[in-house]
């Protein structure tokens, strides 16, 4: 016995110092459970040239200024009009920015709150504005063709492929003015939205990852812009509206052959020129920045993909601040807004996982004018 006691080492308490100390060594978790990250914007500039100006994000979801990282290519120095023009990867390991005044998709290591850039090709056309990716396939939709075109993403490298016999042109070519390219949650269908034509089109992706041509339907709403994908292939579209008050968000059902069904009609939210669609990872509510109004109104979702409207006016940046793209971070406990009136960031905390109310948390300024799209993680 007394051997045995020998080897025993005395239990003691930590002193409060040095339970501080240890809590530092931890810069990833904040004391509330919460993980620190980034947001990501691209400047859009002409001629200086593109670039992502990145911003930490702390545990309670301020935003400090971590630089700026070049993108190797040009933007236009005016808004996109598109969601999805920067993007991360399914593990945020990477980060994908369009250049779309020289035509290219730029890629980047991430690192914490630095950013290596690996790779600049060639869009498959002019003037990429949105891009998508599901696994090891990227899709870039370009507005100036207008077509999508696919890439894979080499693994050991990751640069970007030319997937051979992937692109596609828009059927209704230069008026369509599509806003959006993104795949459906499992894979089988890419959708675009066309801003021109009251259009929404659907291609169907094979084994191989190649888009097969399209198929459109007539949008339910006018002006489809943005868009996202709730529960069970469920896609909620944003109806920019055609005048003051006319914003509206509609719901469709896609299924793997690609056919389009509408769920709820254009539900308007009284606010003018509803433009981005986000929705949290529960998928039990959606978000649309109405640029118009200065606005966020919220919407509940439920689980077959009937939409009703939570709150007209669930954030307001204000006169004048244009909210843009959004996005939330990988656990949807903050959204950032990119607002492209007054050249700032407004980030809001999700109250709860099953609510959707929207506390301001932090801002930040300093964005060029023209800048577009945004990233979080």
């Amino acid at each position: 016995m007394s051997s045995r006691k020998a080897h025993l080492r005395p239990f003691r308490l930590l002193s409060a110092a040095s339970v501080v100390a240890l809590l530092m060594l931890l810069p990833q978790t904040g004391l509330a459970g919460g993980r620190t990250g980034d947001v990501y914007v691209l400047t859009n500039q002409l001629p200086i040239g593109n670039a992502v100006m990145v911003f930490h994000r702390d545990a309670a979801g301020m935003l400090t200024s971590a630089g700026g990282f070049a993108t190797g290519g040009n933007g236009t120095g005016t808004g996109l009009g598109s969601q999805g023009a920067a993007l991360l990867s399914g593990d945020s390991r990477l980060l994908f920015a369009v250049n779309a005044g020289s035509n290219s998709i730029s890629v980047f290591a991430v690192s914490g709150d630095r950013l290596t850039l690996l790779d600049t090709v060639s869009s498959g056309g002019s003037q990429p504005i949105s891009l998508t990716v599901r696994h090891n396939l990227l899709y870039v939709l370009n507005a100036g063709t207008p077509n999508i075109s696919g890439f894979t993403i080499e693994p050991a490298r990751h640069v970007l492929v030319p997937l051979l016999g992937s692109t596609q042109a828009l059927p209704r070519a230069a008026a369509a003015a599509p806003a959006q390219v993104a795949f459906g949650p499992d894979g089988d269908v890419l959708v675009v939205t066309e801003k021109g034509t009251n259009l929404i089109d659907t291609f169907t992706v094979d084994d191989e990852g190649l888009a097969q041509p399209s198929v459109s339907f007539p949008s339910n709403g006018t002006t489809p812009f943005g868009f996202a994908f709730g529960h069970d292939n469920v896609a909620i579209v944003s109806d920019a509206g055609s005048g003051a008050g006319s914003a509206a968000v509609s719901s469709y059902e896609v299924d793997e052959d690609g056919n389009l069904e509408v769920i709820t009609p254009a539900l308007g939210d009284t606010q003018t020129a509803a433009c981005w669609v986000v929705v949290p990872r529960n998928g039990r509510f959606a978000y649309t920045s109405n640029t118009g109004s200065g606005t966020i109104s919220s919407y509940t979702v439920s689980h077959g993909g009937n939409l009703a409207l939570l709150n007209a006016v669930a954030a307001s940046m204000g006169s004048g601040s244009a909210p843009t793209d959004m996005a939330f971070t990988d656990n949807s406990r903050f959204l950032y807004v990119l607002n492209s009136g007054n050249g700032t960031i407004s980030g809001f905390r999700v109250q709860a996982k099953f609510s959707s109310s929207l506390t301001p948390v932090t801002s930040a300024a300093g964005l060029p004018a023209g800048a577009a799209g945004i990233a979080a993680r």
